[in-house]
């Protein structure tokens, strides 16, 4: 398969592929004498896994940590389950940064509603 097909059935752009590459999310490809890189289905299952992944929220590290590890063999979900324990923290984390940014808004809506806007205000700290 040539890189335009490999990012059509994978869903990504040739960009993309180009990246995995480089990144070691993909296995430098064959080239042919031509020069064009040739890949085989197996590189657009990984690149389907490393994207669910990545969705899943592993950083890109992890995400090629993790395909590493099934490259070697040694993967379960036992032995990966702290990749997603990781995510779970890194979420929860974001939760109470994003909890605390709403009740700061919320007090600055309340000074609002005493017509002490803070749009004119250099300082909207309460």
């Amino acid at each position: 398969m040539k890189i335009g097909q490999v990012a059509e059935e994978a869903g990504v752009s040739v960009d993309t592929v180009r990246f995995y590459e480089r990144r070691g999310v993909l296995p430098a490809p064959d080239r042919m004498p031509s020069g064009y890189r040739t890949y085989t289905p197996a590189a657009v299952q990984r690149i389907r896994l490393a994207r669910r992944l990545q969705a899943l929220g592993l950083t890109l590290d992890e995400v090629i940590g993790a395909l590493h590890a099934t490259d070697r063999g040694d993967v379960s979900c036992a032995s990966e389950r702290w990749r997603l324990e990781a995510v779970l923290d890194r979420i929860d984390a974001k939760i109470a940064e994003l909890r605390s940014v709403r009740r700061e808004v919320g007090r600055v809506l309340a000074r609002c509603d005493r017509d002490e806007c803070v749009f004119t205000e250099s300082d909207i700290r309460t």
